[in-house]
């Protein structure tokens, strides 16, 4: 089975993520959301395989956020639309094997969804 990261290479915690791939030898793909966008369909289907609500994928810590979306009640969908605006929202790196997914922080999340 093929394992998908979702990926950003200037993050610390993502480059771990992605060396634990290549360590447990698997076939894996590697998309750069923010070079390669991600739509709202496929936002949709990582938070149903993650489990989580939209809001809880953002990452509160961007400027971004901080500035357009930091004390507002949204929706699902409104969040949605604010990642596939604004990539950089997005919590990384989210690693996605057998159809499950999890926001790899810490590391350990990665290492029990590929055990």
């Amino acid at each position: 089975m093929k394992a998908t990261i979702y990926h950003n290479p200037r993050c610390s915690k993502s480059r771990n993520s992605l060396n634990l791939l290549k360590e447990k030898s698997l076939d894996f793909e590697i998309v750069e959301y923010l070079k390669t966008p991600l739509n709202a369909a496929e936002i949709q289907t990582l938070l149903t395989q993650l489990g989580i609500k939209a809001e809880q994928l953002i990452r509160k810590s961007e400027a971004i956020y901080k500035e357009h979306y930091k004390g507002k009640e949204l929706n699902e969908n409104e969040w949605i639309e604010a990642m596939v605006k604004h990539p950089k929202l997005i919590e990384r790196p989210i690693v996605v094997y057998k159809n499950k997914a999890v926001i790899g922080r810490p590391l350990e999340k990665v290492e029990e969804l590929l055990a």
